[in-house]
C-alpha cells in the first residue's frame, strides 16, 4: 500500500502546532538548553499519540514508520520548534534492549522509556579511558544474585537528572580486553552511587562524574551475555551517530540562527553588512541537506543489514563541524558586545524588560557557541573519526 507522504506531513504539522505546549516551543525557539522538564513533557505527549518511538518496531511500541516518514517527522518537528527526541533512551539503550535483551527486560524497561518514566544516561567514558573505550577499568564482580560495581565514570551527560544508567563494566581481566566487558542497567538511586557536577565553559550543567562504591545490581540487569558487552557497545555506537534527531538539531539550529541574522540585520540597518553571514548560512544548509541524504542511506543499510562502513563516522564529523559553524555565525551576528553579557551571568529565566531580554538572548547564543566546542570531542573525537575513515578507504 502506497503512503500519502503529503498527507502525513500535514497531519504532523497540525499535531505539532496544537499539541506542543507554547512554553516548550519558546525554550526551543530561543536556543536555550532543553532540560528533562521539556523533553519528558513532550515525550509523554508523543507517546499518548502513539508516536513515542518513531524508530522502533511496532511490536515493541514503535510506529513502524519507514525512513522517509521518520525524516519527515524530524523535519516537521524542527520546523515547529518542538524538542528533538531524547536520545539516550529512545536512540541508544532502547534499541540495544530490543536487540539483545531478554523478554523480561523488554517488558520491564521499554514501556518506561516510551512514556518517559525512566530517564537514562550513559556510563562509558572513564578517566584515562576515553577514545580507547576498551581500556575501561570500572569493575563488576558476581556475588550470588547480584553484581557488585566499583569504579568511576566521567563526562556523563544528564547523570544528575537521570533515573537509570546503562554502563560498561569489566567482568573479567583474564580475557582479551574487549571480551571482558559487560553491559549493566543500574538504577541511579542505588546505594553507593555519587554524582558530582563538572563545570563547563558554556555555563550549563550537563556533564558529571559518577562514582560507584560497592554498588549492588540485580544479576538480571545484565544485557546479553557476560563478557559480550563490547558487542552491545558497537551496536549502540553505530546507531548513536545515525538518528534523524542529529539532522533535526542542525535544522533547528539553522532556522534559529537564520532568524537571528534577520533580526540583527533589521536592528543594525545600514550600519552592518550581514550578507556574508547569509552566505555562510546557505553553505551550512547545503551541508545539512547532504547529511540528510547520507543518514537516509545509512538507515536503509541498517534495515537491510548491509555494512555501514565509514558512514557513521562521516555523519558524526559533518554534524559536529556544521554545529560549530552555525554557532560561529550566531556569535558574529550578536556581535562582540554580547560576550560581556555572558560573562556577567545574565539570568535568561528572569522577568526581563525588552532590552534585558535581548541581552539574555545574546548570552544564550554565546552559551550555544561554547557548548558546540565539545561536539568535535564528545562521542568520538573528529581526529579518531578521520583515522577510521582513512583506515577504511586507504588501508591501515
Amino acid at each position: 500500500m502506497s503512503i500519502d507522504y503529503a498527507g502525513f506531513r500535514r497531519e504532523l504539522e497540525a499535531f505539532a502546532r496544537s499539541a506542543c505546549p507554547p512554553e516548550i516551543r519558546a525554550v526551543v525557539a530561543a536556543g536555550q538548553k532543553i532540560t528533562k522538564r521539556e523533553y519528558q513533557a513532550w515525550q509523554k505527549i508523543l507517546n499518548a499519540k502513539g508516536w513515542g518511538a518513531p524508530g522502533w518496531p511496532q511490536e515493541v511500541g514503535g510506529t513502524g514508520w519507514d525512513i522517509r516518514q521518520r525524516l519527515i517527522f524530524e523535519e516537521v518537528m524542527a520546523e515547529n520548534d518542538c524538542p528533538p527526541l531524547y536520545h539516550h533512551g529512545l536512540g541508544h539503550i532502547g534499541p540495544v534492549i530490543i536487540r539483545f535483551g531478554t523478554s523480561e527486560q523488554k517488558a520491564r524497561f521499554l514501556p518506561r522509556i516510551l512514556d518517559g518514566s525512566d530517564w537514562w544516561c550513559q556510563g562509558y567514558s572513564e578517566p584515562g579511558s576515553g577514545s580507547d573505550l576498551a581500556s575501561l577499568s570500572t569493575s563488576a564482580r558476581r556475588e550470588g544474585d547480584e553484581w557488585v560495581v566499583n569504579g568511576q565514570k566521567i563526562w556523563t551527560s544528564h547523570a544528575h537528572e537521570a533515573s537509570m544508567i546503562y554502563m560498561l563494566v569489566r567482568t573479567s581481566k583474564e580475557a582479551k580486553k574487549q571480551e571482558g566487558i559487560s553491559l549493566l542497567l543500574v538504577p541511579m538511586d542505588t546505594r553507593g552511587i555519587t554524582v558530582r557536577p563538572i563545570r563547563t565553559i558554556d555555563g550549563w550543567h550537563h556533564l558529571n562524574e559518577v562514582f560507584f562504591d560497592e554498588v549492588r545490581v540485580p544479576a538480571d540487569h545484565l544485557v546479553g551475555e557476560v563478557g559480550k558487552g563490547w558487542t552491545c557497545a558497537k551496536y549502540l555506537l553505530e546507531r548513536e551517530r545515525l538518528p534523524p534527531a542529529n539532522v533535526a538539531r542542525l535544522e533547528l539550529m539553522r532556522r534559529q540562527i537564520d532568524r537571528l541574522v534577520e533580526d540583527a540585520t533589521r536592528a543594525a540597518g545600514a550600519r552592518r553588512d550581514f550578507s556574508g553571514l547569509h552566505h555562510k548560512l546557505l553553505l551550512c544548509e547545503a551541508d545539512v541537506q547532504g547529511v540528510r541524504v547520507m543518514m537516509a542511506q545509512a538507515t536503509d543499510d541498517l534495515i537491510h543489514q548491509r555494512p555501514l562502513g565509514v558512514q557513521p563516522s562521516v555523519i558524526k564529523m559533518t554534524c559536529a563541524d556544521v554545529a560549530q559553524r552555525l554557532t560561529t555565525i550566531a556569535l558574529d551576528a550578536v556581535g562582540p558586545d554580547a560576550a560581556h553579557r555572558f560573562l556577567a551571568d545574565v539570568d535568561v529565566d528572569a522577568d526581563l524588560d525588552a532590552q534585558e531580554a535581548e541581552e539574555a538572548s545574546d548570552a544564550t547564543w554565546i552559551q550555544n557557541y561554547m557548548f558546540t566546542r565539545a561536539r568535535t570531542i564528545a562521542g568520538g573525537t573528529s581526529e579518531v573519526q578521520r583515522n577510521v575513515v582513512a583506515n577504511e578507504l586507504l588501508g591501515a
